[in-house]
């Protein structure tokens, strides 16, 4: 039957879309972005860390040729500005939340997210 583990790797994320691992743990991220107590109550807006992203948006090709040609160019995207590992407070109206191996997590669009928190180093 498989590694039962949650082995995300296994998931591809497309186009502009995120995977995000909720924490409803933070209420004060490590920069110190406070998060009041009622962000939680009403669940407007989640928090959660990122971690997979889609290619980006797909960009048009100027030359698209014909569909049966082997020499048609792949698809070029524009990449997203959000990254794994980024914190990120997203609008739960737009989340689609699934479950892989018994864990949570949510499929989000780039445009629902509101702000990310990134650690550089």
């Amino acid at each position: 039957m498989g590694n039962m583990t949650n082995d995300i790797d296994k998931i591809i994320v497309v186009g502009d879309r995120v995977l995000i691992r909720p924490d409803d743990a933070v209420d004060r991220t490590k920069s110190g972005l406070y998060l009041p107590a009622g962000y939680k109550d009403n669940e407007k807006v989640l928090s959660g860390y990122i971690l997979k992203c889609g290619p980006g948006y797909p960009l048009p090709t100027l030359d698209e040729g014909e569909v049966w040609d082997s020499r048609a160019k792949s698809t070029r995207y524009l990449p997203l500005q959000v990254q794994p590992g980024d914190l990120a407070l997203f609008l739960s109206k737009n989340a689609i939340e699934i479950k892989y191996n018994g864990t949570k997590y949510f499929i989000v669009p780039q445009n629902a997210i509101l702000l990310v928190e990134r650690d550089e180093f």
